[in-house]
């Protein structure tokens, strides 16, 4: 398997503000200027790269300059993170049509994978049909992504309709998409990574790997936390999978090179 590792460490997540009046011009987004993580991705040991949508479209007129800053540092693009409510009708159509701005896009840039995060939590709770709406969504966004050439994969996430193995499971018997599995993701929901992999390992489209720490509810470095890795990486194994793993990390206190290194070193005792 090959890894990779999120730019997300270099300045964390933020929005575009322009989103909260138009929902098509909604993007995830690392602060600042992506490239300059491509330099210690590559010195810390990864052979590619995941980004947000919108770190993406600042390149939708100058794509040449992405791979370009790619090919200098020996890194492929591997996937590309977006998302949505994706369960409020009237929106659905913006949503989609910002999903395959981003998969017109990612595929130009030579991704191969399109990560989807997303189901909302209404202000008045969820409701029975939030995850048939999600469900039939995320089959749209994979056929957008499969026409363009892309796997599309459904990452479970805190703060949205889909964070316990219950509410995976519900929404997976609405969806034929692919699974990401985000360890910590899955951990801090109260679910097991290993278990989960095994039980949709069918599914397995894309993996994230971070660590965690209940008793802080933090998110740490691989093996600075308490998530068994041998056995996560033995489902994956078992499940046939042969693919990227992307190293993640939402946030780090200190230098995110130093926290590239020591997931890339933890990985290597691993025998990775």
């Amino acid at each position: 398997m090959k890894l990779a590792y999120h730019s997300i460490t270099w300045g964390g997540v933020v929005g575009d503000p322009t989103g909260v009046t138009s929902i098509k011009d909604l993007y995830y987004r690392s602060a600042g200027n992506v490239t300059e993580s491509f330099g210690p991705i590559q010195q810390a040991g990864y052979a590619g790269v995941e980004m947000f949508e919108g770190n993406l479209h600042d390149f939708a007129s100058d794509l040449g300059g992405l791979q370009s800053s790619l090919s200098d540092h020996e890194l492929e693009l591997v996937s590309v993170y977006t998302g949505g409510s994706f369960i409020y009708a009237d929106a659905l159509a913006d949503e989609l049509h910002k999903v395959r701005s981003t998969a017109e896009l990612a595929a130009a840039a030579g991704a191969g994978h399109l990560v989807l995060g997303g189901g909302a939590i209404r202000a008045t709770g969820i409701q029975d049909d939030d995850y048939k709406r999600l469900g039939g969504a995320l089959d749209s966004v994979a056929q957008i992504a499969q026409s363009n050439g892309l796997r599309a994969c459904f990452h479970p996430h805190l703060g949205t309709i889909v964070q316990s193995p219950e509410q995976l499971e519900t929404v997976f018997a609405e969806t034929g998409i692919g699974f990401c599995p985000d360890t910590a993701h899955l951990a801090a929901g109260g679910g097991n990574p290993a278990e989960a992999i095994r039980k949709y390992a069918d599914r397995l489209t894309l993996v994230h790997l971070k660590d965690y720490e209940a008793a802080t509810g933090r998110f740490l470095p691989l093996g600075d936390g308490e998530l068994d890795f041998p056995g996560i990486l033995e489902e994956v194994r078992g499940a046939g999978y042969d693919d990227w793993l992307v190293v993640e990390l939402d946030y780090y206190d200190g230098d995110p090179a130093e926290a590239a290194q020591r997931s890339r070193q933890y990985l290597t005792g691993l025998g990775l």
